[in-house]
């Protein structure tokens, strides 16, 4: 069993509440402490009791960078569409402002975390499936596990008044390590009954895409990105455990990741990286173009290799290359990204796939940089604003979180945000499942319908299901 010893915390506290009564205002006290091996979903189970409905779970790529957090210290929403990333980031700013932090590691995704991200169109109108997330959603969680290249740690986050007093710290102290007894337990969860599945609309989703495909030969427009929803059915609610732990053996090579809010869960296992920052350095990648995976090694070659000289899929590809290639120059010194496109070969889809880096200016932030990528071609369309207006117009579903920037930034503004396609939200004993596709002037509507299915099955086979 893990224990910490509480001395800092105590110190931290009964500083932070001096603190508090000096400026009249509530003080954060955030402690990081060094931990044996902590296995990362008994972690995320162990606050099921306590703080369902208030978790969230992240794992790269790479899988160096694990981050877990529990409870809520502190909510930062806003539903102000003009400046919803401007006024995150303020207030993000001000509640870790006069801080007390204890960390002596140099590593990103310590201390002070925020985890969240924001709705894809704020201009869109909302619907009751997505009320339970604001435009902007942020948790500072109040435990949080970081696995950083293997090694553990644990930030503990706490609030405190003016009106607090030394007892907190006792509190506090003895509600984390009744979690970290809990987190060195095996885990035990159960899957859910898949009862039925319903496609919404399929048919009027291809007229769209055929009403949009003659608008594009018409028109300015280059390419619109369509959307469409696949709603499931279960015979007891769906633990978000059991769909983790299935996604992170089944789709190793993406981001994982899974963000509660109000008993609704937004989940998946996304390929793309919409933006990484470490100091000033910066990462995004263009993902746009794709095709199946082959059944036979042969097979998978010749389907890579038609993808590779595919015009359509090259076309739409090189959208998303010159918008983040511009968006990537005007807030970096330098910007470097290879002439060509590779394949990026998931479980069950390939893609087209082009790496971007960057040193970023002083003056710039991870936010900042977010809100200028999104969205890109990938995911909207091109040109940005007249795409978005497109969408607005046609598209019957509410977005929400689905395929928008999800991710997190710590107090030294490092980070990482990935667009968060190939997920669903789980809403009690029934889940809503979301993809999407590229439309440009020669795209073709039963084709696309097809290509939406096979984006549909990372999640759906994660949740117990297949497409016929």
């Amino acid at each position: 069993m893990v224990t910490i010893q509480d001395t800092e915390l105590k110190e931290g506290i009964s500083e932070a509440i001096d603190r508090a009564r000096r400026l009249a205002k509530p003080v954060l006290v955030s402690e990081v402490h060094k931990l044996g091996h902590i296995d990362p979903l008994d972690y995320f189970a162990a606050g099921r009791e306590q703080y369902l409905g208030e978790r969230f779970f992240w794992k790269d790529p790479s899988g160096q960078t694990l981050i877990i957090g529990l409870g809520i210290c502190k909510q930062i929403q806003s539903d102000q569409a003009d400046d919803r990333v401007l006024q995150t980031e303020k207030e993000w700013k001000r509640f870790i402002e006069g801080s007390v932090i204890y960390n002596p590691y140099p590593q990103p995704g310590l201390g002070p975390v925020m985890f969240g991200g924001f709705s894809f169109d704020p201009l869109k109108q909302k619907t009751l499936l997505w009320s339970k997330f604001s435009d902007s959603l942020f948790h500072i969680p109040k435990y949080m596990l970081s696995i950083i290249d293997g090694q553990s740690y644990l930030t503990t986050n706490v609030v405190c008044t003016q009106h607090d007093d030394a007892s907190l710290a006792e509190k506090v102290a003895a509600n984390r390590q009744e979690l970290l007894s809990s987190a060195a337990k095996t885990a035990h969860y159960d899957s859910a009954k898949l009862l039925h599945k319903e496609e919404i609309d399929p048919g009027d989703w291809k007229n769209t895409v055929s009403n949009v495909v003659a608008d594009l030969q018409e028109g300015s427009l280059k390419k619109v990105v369509l959307a469409r929803e696949l709603r499931l059915y279960f015979k007891e609610a769906v633990q978000v455990e059991m769909v983790l732990s299935r996604l992170l053996k089944e789709q190793r090579e993406s981001f994982i990741f899974a963000f509660e809010s109000n008993g609704d869960c937004f989940i998946g296992a996304s390929p793309e990286r919409l933006v990484k920052k470490a100091a000033n350095q910066v990462k995004s990648t263009c993902l746009a173009g794709s095709i199946a995976r082959g059944k036979t090694l042969e097979e998978d070659k010749l389907l890579g290799k038609t993808l590779l000289t595919d015009q359509k899929n090259l076309i739409e590809h090189q959208y998303v290359v010159d918008m983040i290639k511009e968006a990537m120059a005007d807030a970096c010194e330098h910007v470097d990204m290879p002439n060509e496109p590779q394949l990026l070969k998931m479980r069950d889809i390939q893609h087209l796939y082009t790496p971007v880096t960057g040193r970023l200016f002083q003056n710039k932030t991870l936010l900042s940089l977010v809100k200028r990528l999104h969205p890109t071609p990938a995911l909207g369309g091109s040109p940005k604003y007249e795409a978005l207006a497109k969408i607005r117009e046609v598209e019957a579903m509410d977005r929400g979180f689905y395929a928008a920037p999800l991710g997190w930034v710590d107090y030294h503004d490092n980070g990482e945000f990935a667009v968060s396609i190939r997920s669903g939200l789980i809403q009690g004993e029934e889940a809503s499942l979301f993809a999407g596709c590229g439309i440009v002037a020669d795209s073709n509507a039963e084709s696309e319908y097809l290509e939406t299915g096979i984006k549909f099955r990372p999640m759906l086979t994660a949740l117990g299901g297949r497409m016929e």
